[in-house]
């Protein structure tokens, strides 16, 4: 569980962490989109490329990426099984009894795969260069012109930014209970299917205990320290526009143009 790596903060000094939150927040949204453009393995290439380049301008190792992916790998595997046994179009490749394969589902597992891993590396850039107080100030910011309809947008963005913050905190705590079961003589890897479930379920009940005891001890420091939900509040921090963030921004939006243009030009 050590491995997991999303929503950890990594302090450096590189070029995007000195980037406006917003500006970064803005740029994965247009990403994410242009992910799920049907643009072919070549957009996804490119897309694959310059995620990668951003990576290491960030000065993040490619190891802690693929860390961030360990996670997804059996659900990509329960998602080839899945398209496996479901799509039945194209070109028959494989047979075996009752068991076919198609070209389509070779295919369109190819693209999911991809489409996660992508996903994985753009939010992990997001969250291992930005700050959780940096991020809460973004995302209220972006979420402002809905005040007007009365839309509770500082509430919103707290919440993100603590679920963010607190997903290491509880991978910890489920490694030291995994420890402290495994010490009392819980098995989570051998037994049947029935002794796998109930080891599980040691574990479980005493993550949500550990989750209600922390939001409570959370509630009482946020109340210890003056907040008030609904409050107006000044800020310590300004957050400014640079050339740099525009740039981001201007770059990410000509990469979804850039996979609009290739899906398009593929349906022609």
């Amino acid at each position: 569980m050590k491995n997991i790596t999303l929503g950890q903060y990594i302090p450096l000094d590189s070029f995007f962490h000195k980037l406006d939150p917003r500006s970064k927040i803005c740029a994965m949204m247009a990403i994410l989109i242009a992910i799920f453009v049907p643009a072919g393995f070549i957009g996804y290439a490119i897309l694959a490329v310059v995620l990668v380049a951003c990576i290491l301008l960030a000065k993040l190792q490619i190891s802690f990426v693929i860390k961030a992916m360990k996670p997804m790998v059996m659900m990509m595997f329960f998602l080839t099984i899945i398209n496996v046994f479901v799509i039945k179009t194209g070109n028959l490749l494989w047979t075996l009894g009752p068991i076919t394969i198609y070209d389509d589902a070779l295919k369109q597992t190819g693209y999911i795969v991809v489409r996660l891993a992508l996903m994985i590396m753009t939010t992990t850039l997001l969250t291992a260069t930005t700050k959780p107080m940096d991020m809460t100030l973004g995302i209220e910011d972006l979420l402002s012109p809905l005040e007007k309809l009365h839309v509770p947008t500082h509430d919103i963005a707290m919440m993100i930014a603590l679920a963010l913050r607190f997903i290491p905190t509880l991978i910890d705590e489920a490694e030291r209970i995994l420890k402290a079961q495994a010490s009392r003589g819980v098995d989570f890897e051998n037994g049947s299917l029935k002794e796998k479930i109930s080891a599980i379920m040691s574990l479980i009940v005493p993550m949500f205990v550990s989750c209600f005891q922390r939001a409570d001890d959370l509630a009482d420091a946020m109340e210890a320290r003056g907040y008030v939900v609904g409050a107006k509040r000044v800020r310590y921090k300004i957050l400014k526009f640079t050339t740099g963030d525009y740039a981001v921004i201007i770059i990410a939006n000509l990469l979804l143009a850039g996979m609009i243009f290739l899906a398009v030009r593929g349906t022609v």
